[in-house]
């Protein structure tokens, strides 16, 4: 089959009903904002964002999409939502993603992370509407053996913190469906998705670099950082949104052919440590400083992480549109637009088009 565009893709969700899971989060927010813009009938499912700023709030998304604030782990609650919704594409993003909340909560971590993507499973499974499952889960899921060479799809699956874990098995939790339930089910398309860390405008999450930039500077204080010379993955919040549209797009039309697991990364030439990303959003906002605060009791967090795309861009022709300064760029200037007191949904409306030229 040729090579999908993205105005195809866009046109296969045009007046489909979307179930998203997690969608008062960080990624889901940009997800439902790009779903509404290309004319797709939205519901959302996900616990309602934690107390502060919020990009669901800015936006106003609880006024513009059908939703119910639950929990996945409640598999009554989620499989109603969906059958009663009854939506051709799927989305599951729902999730806790925090590393060292991990730490703190493990059991919460693992119910959310695997018995929620469990729940979520089983809803797709006795919902006969569904046609195609993107299942988002993390380049964590990967067993990180710190090496320098990027990961691919049937790499080793693991996990040294409970965070990481959860997701390799939620993996393993949605293989077993896969054969046992979703191989024979007709005109049905699902697959995994594994993506590096994301930063863009709108996330104010705790323990995150970007964010923690932002309110350090703002606050007047210096940024502090744990593991400055820890390499990242990084890149834009669009790029795996991006990847995850046209996944969902060709798991429709072409089921066969593009299930399984997917990574969506930047090449490994735009790596940078988390020094580098924090000067360079200071730099940005013009003003701010930097403090090396190392604790000899901090957990582990791992330092080398590198996805293979090499799947992702030969059968989905899915590259990268932003390179790591223009990342950069875009992440700070969203914050200092927002804070400055322009309106967050007509800022990240404006990234949607100077990302996706396809919208104009």
């Amino acid at each position: 089959m040729a090579s999908m565009t993205y105005a195809e893709a866009f046109a296969a969700y045009a007046g489909k009903r979307v179930f998203v899971t997690g969608h008062t989060g960080f990624k889901g927010t940009w997800l439902v904002m790009l779903l509404r813009e290309i004319g797709a009938e939205v519901m959302g499912y996900a616990l309602p964002p934690p107390p502060g700023l919020s990009h669901y709030e800015a936006l106003g998304i609880n006024g513009q999409i059908a939703e119910v604030i639950g929990d996945v782990r409640d598999a009554g609650a989620l499989a109603k939502a969906m059958g009663d919704f009854a939506p051709e594409f799927v989305f599951h993003l729902a999730a806790q993603a925090l590393v060292r909340q991990s730490y703190a909560e493990p059991a919460d971590t693992f119910a959310t992370n695997v018995m929620g993507a469990a729940n979520l499973l089983d809803a797709v499974r006795a919902t006969p509407s569904v046609r195609s499952l993107v299942f988002i889960t993390s380049d964590k899921a990967y067993e990180n053996l710190e090496w320098v060479w990027g990961y691919r799809e049937n790499d080793r699956l693991g996990g040294h913190d409970p965070y990481s874990a959860s997701k390799a098995a939620a993996e393993i939790v949605f293989s077993a469906y896969a054969r046992s339930y979703f191989a024979a089910r007709a005109d049905f398309g699902a697959a995994t998705t594994r993506a590096g860390n994301v930063i863009g405008g709108g996330d104010w999450a705790a323990d995150r670099i970007v964010p923690d930039c932002i309110r350090a500077v703002e606050a007047g204080k210096p940024v502090e950082l744990r593991n400055p010379q820890s390499t990242r993955p990084w890149q834009h919040v669009l790029e795996p949104i991006s990847g995850y549209v046209l996944l969902g797009a060709r798991l429709h039309a072409d089921p066969a052919r593009y299930g399984g697991s997917w990574n969506f990364g930047p090449s490994s030439v735009e790596v940078r440590t988390v020094h580098d990303v924090a000067g360079a959003i200071i730099e940005h906002l013009g003003h701010g400083s930097i403090v090396i605060t190392g604790d000899p009791s901090a957990r582990h967090e791992a330092n080398l992480l590198q996805l293979n795309c090499d799947r992702a861009h030969q059968l989905l022709a899915w590259h990268p549109r932003w390179d790591v300064d223009k990342t950069l760029s875009a992440t700070a200037s969203w914050y200092a637009a927002v804070l400055g007191g322009q309106d967050a949904a007509a800022v990240t409306r404006s990234q949607l088009q100077d990302y996706f030229p396809e919208l104009a």
